[in-house]
This record gives structure tokens, C-alpha cells and sequence, in this order.
């Protein structure tokens, strides 16, 4: 499994990137988000819930934590009120390296 940092910096290359199933590949069949209040259960249902977001650019800061689970912070702008904004990404990845989890938040 690759270290945090490259993971971290995958994860928001993928992001941006406009090859949309890059992003994707990242994230395990039975993963599930947390994002503004809202939990998204598998991923066709990641995929709804990434595809109704704005088009967003990330800042990468600090990562910290383990290959099974990191936290990276950055800071988010773009199409949505309050532009721009630090935010907390927490990740839980298999041995892998899927996401099963990811928890957005301040």
C-alpha cells in the first residue's frame, strides 16, 4: 500500500481529474461517505453523490495517520457558499488500499 502522502496526493489529483473512474478506482464496492450531513452507501451511490457536487479545486495541506487510516486537510474552493473552506478528509482504506470509508468535514 502506498504512504499517506501519496495516497493523500492521488486521492486529490483523482479529484480534479476530468477521467472521472480514476476517482473511482480508489474506492471499494461497499464504501461509504459522510459529507455535509449525508451518508452514501456503496459505490453507486458514491457515484451519485460525487456526480451532483460542484467542480471544486483542492489545496493539499497535513496528512497525518497510518496506510489504514489518514486524515488530510485542504483547503476547498469553488461553485458553493462559503468558497473557500478548510476541510478535514478522513480515510479508512482495506489492506488494498480501497477506501471504505471517507468522512468529510470541518
Amino acid at each position: 500500500m502506498q504512504d499517506i502522502q501519496e495516497f493523500a496526493e492521488e486521492y486529490f489529483a483523482a479529484a480534479v481529474d476530468p477521467d472521472r473512474e480514476r476517482y473511482f478506482a480508489l474506492f471499494g464496492d461497499d464504501s461509504v461517505v459522510h459529507d455535509d450531513g449525508r451518508s452514501h452507501h456503496g459505490l453507486p451511490a458514491v457515484r451519485r453523490w460525487r456526480d451532483e457536487g460542484p467542480s471544486v479545486r483542492y489545496a493539499l495541506g497535513e496528512v497525518t495517520g497510518t496506510a489504514a487510516a489518514c486524515e488530510a486537510v485542504a483547503e476547498v474552493s469553488g461553485g458553493f457558499p462559503g468558497s473557500p473552506v478548510t476541510l478535514r478528509f478522513a480515510f479508512e482504506r482495506d489492506v488494498q488500499g480501497k477506501i471504505t470509508l471517507l468522512d468529510i468535514g470541518v
